[in-house]
């Protein structure tokens, strides 16, 4: 079955960078939508950045641009948010999610149907 395990969630300075890694398994698909996805306290969950797997194409929150950057290692089934420039606002819980029908890819929390458990992001 399909399982995404996030981590490198912690607590930072504001102005200080975090990594944060989804290690995949369960499936095996060309052509599929992934991405990092926040939820705050008393806030709806929200897209960050999207990559589609298979090509170039990646999307990012208006609020990130610039200081995120989502990639993805295929030999390793793993993919990234290299997140630079923290702020407080940043703080959330992160999700790593897919969307594995493979036609559309964007930051809308509702077209993800496989999710992981979250790490925590913190900057203070």
């Amino acid at each position: 079955h399909v399982q995404l395990v996030e981590s490198g969630g912690g607590s930072v300075q504001a102005g200080g960078s975090l990594r944060l890694s989804c290690a995949t398994s369960g499936y095996t698909y060309s052509s599929y939508c992934m991405g990092w996805l926040r939820q705050a306290p008393g806030k709806e969950r929200e897209g960050v950045a999207t990559i589609y797997i298979g090509s170039t194409k990646r999307m990012y929150a208006d609020s990130v641009k610039g200081r995120f950057t989502i990639s993805r290692d295929s030999r390793k089934n793993t993919m990234y948010l290299q997140m630079n420039s923290l702020k407080p606002e940043d703080t959330a819980m992160y999700y790593c999610a897919a969307d594995l029908r493979g036609d559309r890819c964007s930051l809308v929390a509702q077209n993800f149907g496989y999710w992981g458990q979250g790490t925590q992001v913190t900057v203070s």
